[in-house]
């Protein structure tokens, strides 16, 4: 009787043990309906390599070939992203996305994030589905216009963050950075920002890089560097999104609250 007992916790740990080491499931998202940016075949290349390198996830796409047509896209999008095909996925990465995707069932995508879901955004993924608000809310603002590419030095102000924990206290960064609109503050965690004006740097003030935020049961993440490709590249910047990965599907965690964030009925 005693075997019999000792042989099922062996056999259940064996299975806890199994099912925590499973990676996580994420679908990179690069489809652009608007503006391409010429570094997305770096950013499917750089997460790629992150996934199979860390082992904490591995990555499906939804992209497109360079040229390809309004037909094909959406068709590559609605195949793809049905409510059925992202139950495969614990989260989502929209790296340099644009313009009005033609999700099958936006609002069913909305609540598929608030279920419980990571949603990981980079730059050009706040210039995206503008026409959806909910969309909007959940993802912290909306791009209205940037400056021309330039160096900042991104203030780390949480370095505790899987996000920020290998950056240093201030980090140099030459990209292009965007000005929003919708942004509000008391709706996320601010993890880095500047405080000079991008544009025009005699100019003070709090203009937000890099935040975090509870959407539902679910964790957002979104980060506006990424529009060129020697950020991409650059070591600070993947250990910025590993981190950040790694605490959107629950996998690190943060010490502080995130408050979060309800989408507009």
């Amino acid at each position: 009787m005693i075997k019999n007992i000792t042989f099922a916790v062996v056999l259940t740990l064996a299975f806890v043990v199994s099912a925590t080491a499973a990676p996580k499931k994420l679908l990179v998202v690069t489809v652009t309906t608007g503006y391409r940016h010429g570094s997305i075949p770096t950013a499917e290349k750089v997460l790629g390599e992150m996934a199979k390198k860390s082992g904490a996830f591995t990555v499906d796409y939804v992209r497109q070939s360079e040229g390809t047509d309004v037909a094909t896209v959406a068709k590559e999008v609605t195949e793809k992203m049905t409510l059925e095909n992202l139950k495969k996925y614990d989260g989502v990465i929209f790296a340099n996305t644009t313009g009005d995707l033609p999700l099958p069932d936006k609002e069913g995508f909305i609540n598929w994030l608030k279920s419980g879901k990571a949603f990981i955004g980079m730059h050009s993924a706040t210039d995206t589905l503008h026409s959806f608000p909910p969309y909007i809310e959940m993802i912290g603002a909306e791009f209205s216009h940037h400056p021309a590419i330039t160096e900042v030095e991104c203030i780390n102000l949480d370095p505790a963050h899987p996000a920020c924990k290998a950056l240093p206290k201030t980090w140099p960064v030459t990209d292009e950075i965007y000005m929003f609109k919708s942004y509000d503050p008391k709706k996320v965690h601010l993890l880095l920002k500047l405080d000079k004006d991008p544009g025009n740097k005699a100019q003070a003030g709090e203009f937000p890089i890099a935040w975090c935020s509870e959407f539902g049961k679910g964790k957002v993440f979104y980060t506006e560097l990424g529009h060129r490709d020697e950020v991409w590249n650059d070591e600070n910047y993947q250990k910025h999104v590993l981190g950040a990965i790694k605490w959107a599907l629950g996998l690190e965690k943060a010490t502080d609250t995130h408050p979060a964030i309800e989408p507009k009925p």
